[in-house]
């Protein structure tokens, strides 16, 4: 088994990708652990995480750092989230869910990271938990709605700084099962630009995820 190093707290085992565990011995949703010097790894399943699935894909920008301050839109149950913690685990993790079912499974997660911050509310009405939320330096969406990209612009203009990063994974079937995706990815792209951000890298997320595109964003200038 070979190991590197290739991020904060991420490393390549093989052909597969891995963060060390901030909860040793504890699994969130039945990964494999791995013993590696003096650390215990969580391997990384690219088919449970849009994420890991970009990482594998090729992604070259990765904001996430030891202290990064993160808004996530779209916890669910704390997959990523959960990963995300592992690697900014003197930062926190705003981890936003509307799904009471999803939030009860969180909580079970984030009972155990003090950095996941739970919220259960509309990622669409961000004013609702302004109050909670500081300036973060990453803001991560996946929300499967035909809304998607106008929610992630509008918490982007709320809670971003002026070198923020933005993750936004589009689903082109939760938009418009009529379209070809591409042409989907297309407009979703060009509502970014309108909205003032650039996309400066994107991936797409097959053979993981069908139909799905991930968009890495700043502010334009």
């Amino acid at each position: 088994m070979q190991i590197n190093k290739i991020g904060e707290n991420v490393y390549q085992v093989d052909n597969n990708i891995a963060t060390v565990n901030l909860t040793p011995g504890v699994q969130v949703y039945q990964e494999k652990l791995l013993e590696y010097e003096d650390k215990e790894l969580r391997l990384w399943n690219p088919r449970r995480s849009k994420l890991a699935a970009s990482i594998i894909k090729g992604l070259h920008t990765f904001p996430f750092k030891k202290d990064s301050k993160v808004l996530y839109l779209g916890a669910s149950a704390g997959t990523t989230p959960s990963h995300i913690s592992d690697i900014c685990t003197e930062g926190r993790i705003y981890s936003v869910e509307f799904s009471p079912t999803m939030m009860r499974d969180f909580l079970d997660v984030s009972a155990l990271r003090e950095n996941l911050l739970p919220i259960l509310d509309d990622a669409t009405r961000p004013t609702n938990y302004q109050h909670l939320v500081e300036k973060v330096d990453v803001i991560y969406s996946d929300v499967a709605q035909a809304t998607q990209t106008k929610l992630f612009l509008d918490n982007f203009k709320l809670f971003s700084k002026e070198d923020t990063v933005g993750i936004l994974m589009i689903k082109a079937r939760s938009i418009d099962v009529t379209m070809k995706p591409n042409d989907i990815f297309r407009q979703e792209k060009k509502n970014l630009k309108e909205g003032g951000l650039k996309v400066i890298e994107e991936i797409k997320l097959d053979p993981y995820e069908k139909d799905h595109i991930a968009f890495i964003c700043e502010k334009s200038f």
